[in-house]
C-alpha cells in the first residue's frame, strides 16, 4: 500500500525544504491568506492532499494516517471527483457469486463485488447467488432507460401556466433540438409538463448511453429552460423543481421510471427451496405479503422489498457509482407468485441510475470493480455496458431478497447476524 508522503530515502535535504515550505503554506491557512481549496495552485494534487491533511491535522489534534494511505491515483480524483481531499477512507469489498444472469444485455456467470461494512450482507447475497445460478439463472430485463431533469417555472395565472404547457407541446422539436446541441452523446426521448397553481414544472427526460448523465442532462435543461422562459415570459426559478426527482425518495420515480428501470425474476422449485433455503414455497409467499406488500403498505413506504437498497448501495460504492442514488434502491418492489413446482420471485426496480463512464467510474479502485463486471467504459454501441451493470445489479437484488425472505422465512435470520454480524 502507498502514501502520498512524497519523501524518500536520500532526500533529506529537499524533505527539509518541503517541511519549511509546509509550514509557511499552514500558517497561511491559519490567518486566511490562502484557502484550502488553493493548495493545487501552489502544490501537485499529491502534495496537496499532504499539506491539507496535514493542516487538518493540526487543527483538529487528530493523527490521520489511515486516511492518509490510499493506492489510488489522485491527479484525475482531485479535479473531477473530490474537492479539499485529504485522503481516502476504504471500504472493504467482497464478493458474492458466481450468479448467472440472462438479461438482454447480461448473459453468464458474475462475481458480484459488494463495498460494505455490514458483517453477512455478502453472505446472503452469496446463498440467493447460489440458489438462482442452481435454477439457472435469473432472468434480467431493462424495461425503460431515461434520466431526467425538471426545472420549475413561475408563471402569472392559472391561465398563463398552462399556455406555458401547450408551448412545450407544440415546439417539442425546436426544443429537443436545442437540448441536442449541448451533448455528442444525449437524446432528449421525452418531455411531460405539471402544474401546481402558477407552478410549471417540465420534466425532460434523455437517453444518456453509458453516462449516469446528471451532468449532461442538467446542461441540456439549461438550454431548454432558457428558451421556454424567452418563448413564454414565464420566470424560471430553478433548474430543478424536484419533480425530477433526485436524490429523494418520490413516487414519480417508481411510476414513470428513472435511470434503468430493471426486473428481474427467477423460479424456483420446492425441492431447492428445502435444500437452500431451510423452507417451503407456502412460507416465503406468506412472508413477503405479510412483511413486504402488507407491512410496507401500512407503514406508507414507497418501496416494498426486504433490503433492496442494501445490495444496490453496495454495489454502487463498488462500482463508482452516485451513492445517494441507493435511495432510488428503496422502491424496488419484490413479488412472490406461487406455481405448480414451488414459486417465481421477482424483483421490479422503476429507478436505477447507473453508469459505467464518467463520476467515480474512473477511480481506479472502483474501475477495477467495473472490471471484474466486464462493463468499465463505453459500451458497443454506447449504453450497453450500463443496461449490462442495470441488469447485474437488478440479478444482485433479486439474490439479497431470496435470502433475506428465506432466512425469515426459516426463522434464522437473528442466528445468521450473531454468527457474522458480531455487532
Amino acid at each position: 500500500m502507498a502514501d502520498d508522503t512524497g519523501h524518500r530515502e536520500g532526500n533529506g535535504a529537499k524533505a527539509g525544504q518541503d517541511n519549511d515550505r509546509d509550514t509557511i503554506i499552514k500558517n497561511r491557512l491559519k490567518d486566511g491568506s490562502i484557502k484550502l481549496y488553493e493548495l493545487e495552485k501552489e502544490f501537485t494534487p499529491a502534495d496537496a492532499v499532504r499539506v491539507r491533511r496535514g493542516y487538518i491535522e493540526q487543527e483538529t489534534g487528530t493523527k490521520l494516517d489511515k486516511i492518509g494511505t490510499f493506492s489510488i491515483d489522485i491527479e484525475r480524483v482531485v479535479k473531477r471527483n473530490c474537492e479539499n481531499m485529504i485522503g481516502t477512507v476504504q471500504v472493504p469489498v467482497g464478493v458474492a457469486g458466481p450468479v448467472r444472469v440472462n438479461g438482454g444485455f447480461a448473459q453468464g456467470d458474475y462475481w458480484l463485488p459488494l463495498a460494505t461494512t455490514e458483517g453477512a450482507l455478502i453472505a446472503s447475497v452469496n446463498r440467493g447467488c447460489n440458489a438462482i445460478t442452481k435454477a439457472g439463472g435469473a432472468e434480467v430485463r431493462i424495461l425503460h432507460d431515461g434520466m431526467t431533469r425538471a426545472p420549475v417555472f413561475a408563471t402569472e395565472s392559472v391561465a398563463h401556466a398552462a399556455r406555458v404547457c401547450d408551448w412545450v407541446k407544440e415546439h417539442r422539436n425546436e426544443l429537443k433540438t436545442a437540448a441536442e446541441s449541448t451533448t455528442s452523446h444525449g437524446k432528449l426521448t421525452d418531455i411531460v409538463t405539471f402544474v401546481a397553481g402558477t407552478s410549471v414544472y417540465v420534466r425532460l427526460e434523455f437517453d444518456t448511453k453509458d453516462a449516469m448523465g446528471m451532468n449532461m442532462v442538467t446542461i441540456a435543461s439549461a438550454k431548454v429552460a432558457d428558451l421556454i422562459s424567452q418563448a413564454t415570459s414565464a420566470r424560471l426559478i430553478a433548474l430543478s423543481g424536484n419533480m425530477c426527482a433526485d436524490k429523494k425518495p418520490a413516487a414519480i420515480n417508481g411510476i414513470m421510471g428513472r435511470g434503468r428501470s430493471v426486473v428481474a425474476g427467477v423460479a424456483l422449485s420446492n425441492e431447492l427451496i428445502s435444500k437452500v433455503f431451510k423452507t417451503d414455497a407456502k412460507s416465503l409467499v406468506e412472508v413477503n405479503y405479510r412483511k413486504n406488500l402488507v407491512g410496507s403498505a401500512r407503514a406508507g413506504a414507497m418501496g416494498f422489498n426486504a433490503h433492496a437498497a442494501n445490495v444496490v448501495a453496495a454495489m454502487f460504492i463498488a462500482c463508482g457509482q452516485d451513492a445517494a442514488h441507493a435511495i432510488d434502491g428503496s422502491t424496488c418492489i419484490t413479488t412472490i407468485d406461487l406455481t405448480d413446482t414451488g414459486v417465481y420471485v421477482a424483483v421490479t426496480l422503476p429507478s436505477l441510475p447507473v453508469g459505467t463512464v464518467g463520476g467515480g467510474t474512473g477511480v481506479d479502485t472502483q474501475a477495477e470493480c467495473l472490471r471484474i463486471l466486464g462493463v468499465a467504459g463505453g459500451g458497443t454501441p454506447p449504453g450497453t455496458n450500463a443496461k449490462k451493470l442495470g441488469e447485474i445489479i437488478g440479478a444482485a437484488v433479486l439474490a439479497g431478497e431470496l435470502s433475506l425472505l428465506g432466512a425469515l422465512a426459516a426463522q434464522h435470520l437473528a442466528r445468521a447476524h450473531q454468527q457474522l454480524g458480531r455487532g
